[in-house]
């Protein structure tokens, strides 16, 4: 996975095996929103 910060705020991610592929962006609140569910393990890997 990559991330970059890109203008105006916004972060992007896209899988860095597929560079070319499709990327999300995140506004900045969002963005914490993920990196805080991440860090308090409100995401779960797949079965």
């Amino acid at each position: 996975m990559e991330v970059a910060h890109l203008d105006g705020g916004m972060v992007g991610v896209r899988d860095s095996k597929n560079p070319t592929g499709p990327a999300l962006v995140f506004p900045p609140g969002a963005w914490d929103a993920v990196i805080s569910g991440v860090q308090y393990g409100q995401f779960h890997p797949p079965a």
